[in-house]
């Protein structure tokens, strides 16, 4: 019996401060060397996915985008890739023209990922999230408001408001597209995330699930955007930090992200 592990990162995997640290990294390496089969699922991209689990090794791919991709570890090329529909699309394009809010749009544009904004009319917390990416190769600033970011292969859009703002939004969108309405783990912002209906972290594990050819799949998690990937697994864990709803659903509750829980329960419960 060949079994998937898959964790969350931030605040699963990485602890309160999103560092990965050297005995997590060190222990699912020496894992990974006896045939544990270990990917992660995040919200990130891949580019500060990957920077955060610097020098973490292995063969299988990771989940992205909050399912959105799934890409190779080490050249993070797209594995299975998601994309907006016509009608997706439009739907956004609504709700900004409804309730006067601008997302950032993310979009493969001549094959290159890009993150596209307008900085005269998107929010105070997508300028100041903006000036945290500074020499990101994605970033690319546009004008002519927020059409002019609806360019190339696009597979994401991030609004960032107060609550009360976004609430709303999220309500005209959560039934038309695959929505992820949460506050930031590190700040006091809010973010409503749109990906495409068939991007979720159930759906990619299942994928990988099946790419792998593992027979079972456990996850580990701490949010409300875990809850799907729980249901869809066989064994689920919540760390002790975790949301009530996920605790409530998980088959046991280890410790928090700040006690390396997820390397401590695989280096107990794996076996080769």
């Amino acid at each position: 019996m060949k079994t998937l592990y898959i964790s969350d990162l931030d605040s699963t995997l990485l602890n309160s401060k999103a560092h990965l640290t050297d005995f997590t990294r060190d222990t699912l390496n020496a894992l990974a060397e006896k045939g544990m089969l270990f990917s992660y699922a995040t919200a990130r991209s891949v580019n500060t996915a990957s920077k955060v689990t610097e020098g973490l090794r292995g063969d299988v791919p990771v989940i992205v985008y909050t399912g959105t991709f799934i890409v190779e570890n080490c050249t993070h090329k797209r594995v299975v890739s998601n994309f907006m529909t016509e009608d997706e699309i439009d739907v956004v394009k609504a709700a900004t023209k409804k309730f006067s809010v601008v997302p950032i749009v993310y979009s493969f544009l001549d094959s290159v990922e890009r993150f596209m904004y307008d900085p005269q009319v998107v929010s105070k917390n997508v300028r100041e999230f903006a000036k945290t990416r500074e020499g990101d190769s994605r970033k690319l600033e546009v004008s002519g408001r927020f059409e002019s970011a609806l360019v190339g292969d696009i597979f994401y859009f991030t609004f960032m408001e107060p609550k009360e703002k976004l609430l709303p939004v999220y309500e005209f969108l959560k039934d038309k597209c695959n929505c992820l309405f949460q506050a930031d783990n590190y700040t006091d912002n809010w973010f409503l995330e749109v990906m495409p209906s068939a991007a979720t972290k159930a759906n990619a594990a299942l994928k990988l699930k099946e790419l792998t050819g593992a027979d079972r799949l456990v996850a580990f998690g701490d949010g409300v955007n875990d809850m799907e990937l729980f249901i869809a697994s066989d064994e689920c864990y919540a760390v002790s930090n975790a949301v009530p709803e996920l605790k409530a659903i998980a088959t046991g509750v280890i410790g928090s992200c700040d006690e390396d829980a997820v390397a401590k329960w695989l280096l107990e419960n794996f076996r080769e």
